[in-house]
């Protein structure tokens, strides 16, 4: 399926973001304050993903992006970094089935060639058995870096013969990762941060930014209404003028 480059043609919109993508922050946090060990955040912040994969196939949403590991990650404590890789493993085991049961449609993507070939397995596996289905799409980024994103896509272009060449943007953005998919209509953080992060920064070129101070395993279907209510409240322009987007609406009705 072809998607719209929001910054060669004005995509469609609605009032419910049909793909909203989500940078889980604050597990580590969440755990400090209650005075336990960092991992119970990280099993807990698992649970919070099983609650907004619902409440988005429930608000009608088509696509969710979740930011889980990303390349600057490995610089954190080696042990934390094993226990991360150790949920993946389970978390994927556990979940899969529920997903394919769902009709939910499970995408991992990044560099996934650094992960342990076990993982690396798991990860086709889990992908295979949802490949067909047409409900949600859960993509999960994983290894994953903006950057690294544009940087593949180029090389794959170089791969192909195009060195040298004039790329257009169509060119290159097929061969991002993340093709599949349209762009991102909601982006958001939990935890108090206000970054983007390397994440998806081809992708997030016209996308609305929300940043909360929840921590992402307090993060339920309450909160994400929180966050689609400010994006109802933005004026999605793509480089119109307001005039001409409520002529556009008006057109529209």
């Amino acid at each position: 399926m072809k998607h719209t480059s929001s910054t060669q043609e004005v995509p469609n919109t609605g009032l419910v973001p049909n793909h909203v993508a989500i940078i889980m922050d604050g597990n580590g946090r969440w755990a400090t304050k209650r005075f336990l060990p960092r991992v119970a955040g990280h099993v807990k912040g698992v649970d919070a993903v099983r609650g907004i994969v619902e409440a988005c196939i429930k608000r009608g949403i088509k696509y969710l992006t979740l930011f889980a590991f990303s390349s600057e990650n490995w610089r954190r404590p080696a042990d934390e970094v094993s226990l991360l890789m150790r949920l993946f493993v389970t978390a994927l085991e556990k979940e899969v089935r529920k997903m394919h049961d769902n009709n939910i449609r499970l995408k991992i993507v990044g560099d996934l060639t650094r992960f342990e070939p076990a993982l690396q397995d798991a990860i086709s596996a889990a992908m295979a058995k949802t490949e067909n289905n047409t409900g949600l799409t859960v993509t999960v980024c994983a290894n994953y870096g903006g950057r690294w994103d544009v940087v593949q896509a180029a090389n794959q272009l170089i791969a192909e013969g195009r060195a040298g060449a004039e790329l257009t943007e169509q060119e290159l953005a097929s061969k991002l990762s993340m093709a599949y998919a349209p762009e991102p209509d909601l982006f958001i953080r939990t935890g108090g941060e206000t970054r983007i992060s390397n994440f998806l920064l081809w992708q997030l070129a016209y996308t609305e930014l929300y940043f909360t101070e929840t921590y992402w395993p307090d993060f339920d279907g309450a909160a994400l209404d929180k966050a689609i209510l400010s994006y109802q409240s933005r004026e999605r322009r793509f480089g119109r003028t307001s005039e001409q987007v409520s002529q556009q609406a008006n057109e529209s009705a």
